[in-house]
């Protein structure tokens, strides 16, 4: 037998080349990229921006120096000692004025002027007049102030010293674009004062053609770089067309067996939570058949406050019935205003302590802080919360004697409300405690039962509705742990309209 070569395309035949291994590489190769073009263009533009600002104060101290060189000329050529006529002054202070003027004819050019002192005081002179009558009329009269120099003459009292000893030129720079430029001034070699000048030239329209230029470059490379990739990529996924193709498939239909899981879960949590509720809409129906029994003319009043009260309850439990998420308006509004400790005193008086089983065994302190404000919320949601937890106490309170405490405490500092719900029994155990990866505990999720409740016909949802509603539907906290004697407690935190950290 002839052993055969191998050709190119066996060869690569046996290496799998697939979408992401071209997505890494695309991925790859453009990161480098634009690092080194971000580094390179940060390079080039230090370098543009450290010429620019050392060009920027060379050009500006030079016409500056350029300016008062031409003074000082025009000075050592007119003598104080000679006799000017009317025209000779006339033009030494039309030359002077030319210089001033010119070189605001200069488009970077924002303010000159001469600072000298005169006598104890230190003036700024702009006016050829002005200079004429300090530089060959020394008796001359007080010289105005010149407000509009007033900056100049600031900055000058910190340099003058220097000005002085040295005679040396000295720029002040303020920000990137502006030069303060101090000039000794010394006619015929004697110290006087300095000459300033404002100066912003700006050329960073060259800077910006410059990087504009490179950007354009590194765009072109890039472009082509990515055109070449986007090729590889359009064959490699052309190919894989059908492989596509087949999972999409595979997903879609794992999607609508997904939907169906979720919308059958759905549907069993809604009928074990109504299963939940007729429980406690058949409880009140009793209370109230009761109430009817023994209604009297005596008594009409406050049974018939009650009877009012457990109607409405019942009516919340039937609509709750008929939503699996019931509309934000129906639970919270400007039309709710409820008193937290009335709900309780309600619940406590007309529900725990008409059951028959509870009279003698239970023991309910109230500790309600009167100072509690009123919230927006439903009262009969508001039942919904606190019943179960009232329940879960009685049924960790064990055989003996009960005593379940609810209190009530208004936090003035943080605006907050905060109810206590605790019991003297034997406590929760400590794996309901436990938090499950969303930092929620453990009795407070569905189908959990925290002891002696399945044992009294409870199906584990009082807590987890409870949780639900006051978390989700409200905005509370709560939170459930053993306390130090032994028995469990509950803490809802009610945080109110204006508090900082609601």
């Amino acid at each position: 037998m002839v052993y055969q070569k191998p050709n190119i395309r066996q060869r690569f035949e046996k290496y799998r080349f697939e979408i992401r291994h071209l997505l890494v590489l695309f991925i790859v190769l453009i990161l480098f990229q634009l690092v080194i073009s971000f580094v390179h263009k940060n390079s080039i533009q230090k370098f543009l921006v450290k010429t620019q600002e050392w060009y920027q104060q060379e050009s500006a101290e030079r016409l500056a120096n350029l300016t008062t060189t031409s003074l000082e000329l025009l000075l050592e050529s007119n003598s104080r000692r000679q006799k000017l006529d009317e025209n000779d002054v006339r033009k030494i202070v039309q030359d002077f004025n030319i210089i001033f003027s010119q070189q605001l004819l200069h488009q970077n050019v924002q303010d000159i002027c001469l600072i000298v002192r005169h006598d104890s005081s230190i003036i700024a002179i702009d006016d050829g007049r002005v200079l004429y009558s300090f530089a060959f009329e020394p008796n001359h009269e007080p010289f105005p102030s010149q407000q509009t120099h007033e900056s100049a003459i600031k900055l000058y009292k910190t340099l003058e010293t220097e000005l002085k000893t040295g005679e040396q030129i000295q720029t002040v720079v303020e920000g990137r674009q502006t030069f303060h430029v101090f000039v000794p001034f010394a006619p015929r070699g004697e110290y006087v004062g300095s000459m300033y000048m404002r100066n912003t030239p700006d050329f960073s329209m060259f800077t910006q053609g410059m990087i504009s230029n490179f950007d354009e470059t590194t765009f072109a490379y890039s472009a082509l770089i990515l055109i070449g990739l986007l090729a590889m990529f359009f064959i490699s996924s052309y190919t894989l067309r059908e492989r596509d193709k087949a999972q999409t498939l595979l997903f879609q239909e794992q999607k609508e067996h997904l939907a169906k899981q979720i919308n059958y879960q759905k549907e069993m949590l809604f009928t074990k939570r109504i299963y939940h509720t007729h429980h406690k809409a058949e409880k009140i129906g009793g209370f109230i058949k009761e109430d009817l029994r023994v209604l009297t003319p005596e008594n009409i009043g406050p049974v018939k406050h009650r009877i009012g009260k457990y109607s409405s309850f019942i009516a919340r439990v039937i609509y709750d019935m008929k939503w699996y998420d019931p509309p934000l308006h129906s639970i919270r509004g400007p039309m709710f205003r409820t008193n937290v400790n009335d709900v309780i005193r309600f619940i406590v008086e007309n529900i725990f302590q008409r059951v028959a089983d509870q009279r003698s065994s239970v023991d309910y302190v109230l500790e309600l802080d009167p100072a509690i404000p009123e919230v927006d919320l439903n009262e009969f949601v508001i039942w919904e919360v606190l019943e179960p937890l009232i329940q879960n106490s009685l049924d960790h309170g064990g055989k003996g004697m009960t005593t379940v405490t609810i209190g009530t405490r208004f936090d003035a500092g943080h605006h907050r409300s905060i109810v206590r719900i605790a019991d003297n029994g034997k406590g929760i155990r400590p794996d309901l405690l436990e938090r499950n990866d969303k930092g929620i505990r453990k009795i407070f999720l569905e189908h959990v039962a925290s002891g002696t409740g399945w044992e009294r016909g409870h199906s584990g949802y009082g807590c987890c509705i409870a949780y639900e509603i006051a978390t989700q539907r409200f905005g509370w906290e709560m939170d459930a742990e053993n306390t130090p004697e032994g028995g469990s407690q509950f803490t809802i935190t009610m945080r109110h309209e204006g508090t900082p950290n609601a």
